[in-house]
């Protein structure tokens, strides 16, 4: 993982981490696929909700963040999944 890969998952790990009510049940996982950064987010069943916003507002502005994060110096692309 490049350090722009690294700080891009830091950012997401802030952005999860301050709009959830249970930030120590915050996991981030991330895995590399051909071309691209997978990036893994697991929250409390009760924050699902707040990390997708409505009409998933929330999540998409966090994939924005982490591909514009990890675009800097034209590295690997970033995916941002939830998983429950």
């Amino acid at each position: 993982m490049t350090e722009i890969s690294r700080d891009a998952v830091g950012l997401v790990q802030i952005l999860v981490q301050s709009l959830v009510d249970d930030p120590e049940a915050v996991a981030i996982r991330t895995s590399s696929e051909a071309d691209a950064l997978l990036i893994e987010i697991s929250v409390a069943a009760d924050d699902v909700s707040k990390v997708i916003g409505r009409h998933g507002r929330i999540i998409k502005a966090i994939r924005t963040l982490a591909r514009a994060a990890s675009a800097v110096d034209g590295q690997e692309r970033v995916e941002v999944e939830i998983i429950s």
